[in-house]
């Protein structure tokens, strides 16, 4: 009987990917003939195969789950990560902690993303641009679908496995914390949501339609994959600082940076995109950044899955290096290509009147985010370059991130304080000089309170200044939204927006506090003798050894304050791997995080301990404010006042010797209004020069 339902598990799972294979293929091709021969029925027929492709992704998904729970050793991947000791949580997650599983994640999440685009357009297919797009998710469907079936095949059966054998279990760092259950799905559905709008970018340039209409149809598929993105990279930061033991949450990993990367452009598209529907301009910039987006996901899942790098994140060497880098090639060729092709449509109709304007800022902000990823790409690719040329090992480490880093995110907090008081067009020095005046002081009285609680260094007091800059401005936009329409104020992409700048600025201010002013020591505590240092007592309780099926753990009971906290190192059995586990004391202000100090675990019973402990100010505001970027983020997603259905396509103004084609625009659509695009004068009629305050501000 066990022999039956193990082989029915990699059928199953077999099939399921078959499955997805054939619908993805079929669909690309039967779409892309259809579209060219201008049949409709075949057009309407194309939900279809992204249906199919779902039942294949979830097919394949529950035969895994089914393997794992029954430790179906039969397969090979289970081999690697199974065993009958690994709790139920972690054994759900050991789906994606290994190569093969993490790629048949990224293929349930691409079939969930296709599904979704299928039905939201299920009326709509008979429209070219939406077809190229189906076309464009059916082809990365095929490639991924490729993979999956083909060198990362999650079901490929193993050698002969001696009965009543266990198999080793996860990786222990990735069985130790609940957060690898949330923290690589988030990061899947930030990485594949950008498809979808990639996807319509490329349809835009195979169509020609390259005015605003294909951004109106995917500006919340971009917004919350870039949300999902924000919380899984923070999820992420999370799990380092409470798993690994050192203390920090960023340590410029190329893994890390690889997920920062398309953070990065993502974020500059998300605010680069506002001018684009506004006044027609930066086409060609939107369109750049969605492809680099798209193309810096692709190429972050060949350095974490090829394994060229050294990471704690990273994946083995698998044999999906090949498929991976020749798809980044394509993607890159092919896109760049089409904007060769189209060049003379993306010719922008609307031109910038003055640098000191909000779309002035806007490109500022595209400039510096695409020099933050150029510097962040070239430091976590070098050593692999200087290896392919020279046959040598070089480390890029975290001086020269942070040299470079710390520069260009002072210039983000800048423009995130004056960007969302710029009018559109052009700024007069007193229209700037009054809507600065409140967020100014507000810097002023962060800067205050920094020296009054014993701050110092020139970088620390310019980010608290600055931080308190932004944060006014933030909210001296929420203030005059609510102030005009209460709580409703505060739905919209604008002032949602300005939600999401407050938890950045949360973030930055803690990571600024963080990094300047972590104190850490050794104290080596005796049992019942109590140790000052910091203004926090520690006293040591004893030693305990905890034991069950699959990990030994000697824990150091430690009072920290009079409340107590447990050190420990664990000893995983069936791997003989020993990991240490911190405990963190947190409170608003400060972290004290202890470790055991060095890797051999103290006796049972020991009367004495070595403890390495960090003093950490402010580090929990970093969770507070990703939890106001999602509340900000989820907010921004939805229409305010005054604004159309966001899907209805538009254009802007176009000067009337302009001979572009674009036919984006309805037939009785005036040209030049965006979804939340009403003249600034219908706000304020006394103000000509565009004194809206609460609408297009510099959110997201």
């Amino acid at each position: 009987m066990g022999t039956v339902a193990v082989s029915f598990n990699g059928a199953l799972g077999h099939a399921g990917l078959l499955l997805v294979l054939g619908a993805s293929l079929v669909g690309a091709l039967s779409t892309a003939f259809a579209i060219r021969s201008g049949n409709r029925v075949g057009l309407r027929q194309t939900p279809v195969y992204a249906w199919l492709i779902l039942a294949g992704a979830l097919i394949s998904t529950v035969a895994m789950q089914r393997a794992l729970e029954v430790r179906d050793f039969s397969l090979s991947f289970i081999q690697q990560v199974g065993s009958y000791t690994t709790p139920g949580i972690y054994n759900v997650a050991a789906m994606w902690s290994a190569l093969e599983g993490s790629i048949l994640l990224w293929v349930l999440v691409l079939a969930g993303y296709t599904a979704a685009m299928a039905w939201r357009f299920r009326d709509r297919f008979d429209d070219e641009l939406v077809a190229w797009a189906m076309v464009v998710m059916f082809v990365i469907c095929t490639f991924f679908a490729i993979v999956a079936f083909g060198p990362a095949n999650p079901f490929s059966a193993g050698p002969p496995w001696p009965i009543g054998q266990d198999g080793p279990g996860p990786n222990p760092l990735l069985q130790d914390h609940i957060l690898v259950l949330f923290h690589p799905p988030m990061l899947y559905l930030g990485y594949v949501g950008f498809s979808v709008p990639f996807a319509f970018a490329i349809a835009a340039l195979i169509t020609g339609r390259v005015g605003e209409g294909w951004l109106m149809e995917t500006r919340r598929w971009a917004l919350f994959a870039w949300g999902f993105l924000t919380i899984g990279i923070l999820l992420g930061g999370w799990w380092s600082y409470e798993v690994l033991g050192w203390g920090g949450v960023w340590a410029w990993d190329p893994v890390e940076n690889a997920s920062l990367l398309p953070w990065l452009t993502g974020t500059a598209y998300i605010h680069s995109v506002l001018v684009q529907q506004r006044r027609g301009m930066l086409r060609v910039w939107n369109l750049s950044l969605l492809i680099a987006t798209f193309a810096l996901t692709i190429l972050g899942t060949f350095l974490t899955r090829s394994g060229v790098i050294n990471s704690v994140h990273a994946f083995a060497a698998g044999q999906v290096d090949g498929y991976f880098l020749g798809f980044f090639a394509i993607v890159v060729v092919v896109s760049l290509s089409l904007i060769a092709w189209r060049g003379d449509r993306l010719r922008a109709p609307g031109v910038m009147d003055s640098p000191v304007s909000r779309e002035g800022a806007f490109l500022a902000n595209n400039v510096i985010f695409s020099v933050f990823a150029f510097i962040v790409l070239l430091g976590t690719v070098f050593p692999l370059i200087v290896e392919a040329l020279q046959d040598r090992r070089t480390v890029v480490g975290a001086p020269y991130f942070d040299r470079l880093s710390i520069p260009i995110g002072i210039t983000l907090l800048f423009l995130m304080a004056v960007a969302p008081v710029l009018p559109w067009r052009k700024a007069s020095g007193e229209l700037l000089r009054e809507r600065l005046f409140w967020p100014a002081w507000c810097g002023v009285g962060a800067l205050a309170v920094a020296l009054a609680v014993g701050a110092d260094g020139l970088w620390p007091l310019i980010g608290f200044a600055l931080g308190g800059f932004a944060g006014g401005a933030a909210l001296r936009q929420i203030v005059l939204a609510t102030r005009r329409q209460g709580w409703r104020g505060l739905v919209g992409r604008a002032n949602g927006g300005m939600i999401v700048h407050l938890g950045v600025i949360m973030i930055a201010v803690a990571i600024v506090a963080s990094n300047a002013y972590t104190s850490s020591t050794d104290l080596l505590l005796a049992q019942g003798e109590e140790v000052e240092w910091n203004g926090h007592t520690f006293e040591l309780v004893d030693v305990v050894a905890e034991t069950d099926a699959r990990a030994d753990a000697i824990v150091a009971n430690v009072l920290v304050d009079g409340v107590p906290r447990g050190p420990a190192i664990t000893t995983y059995l069936r791997m003989g791997q020993a990991i240490g586990t911190p405990s963190v004391a947190t409170s608003l202000t400060n972290d004290v995080y202890l470790t055991i100090a060095g890797t051999q675990a103290p006796q049972p019973g020991a009367t004495e301990v070595r403890i390495e402990a960090y003093s950490k100010p402010l580090i929990v505001w970093l969770w507070i404010g990703g939890a106001l970027m999602a509340v900000g983020t989820v907010l921004a997603a939805f229409p305010g006042r005054r604004r159309r259905n966001p899907i209805d396509p538009v254009s802007s103004p176009i000067p009337s010797d302009d001979t572009d084609t674009d036919t984006d625009a309805k037939p009785g659509t005036p040209r030049g209004r965006t979804d939340d695009d009403t003249p600034d004068s219908a706000a304020h009629p006394d103000d000509a020069s565009g004194r809206n305050d609460s609408q297009e501000v510099a959110g997201v």
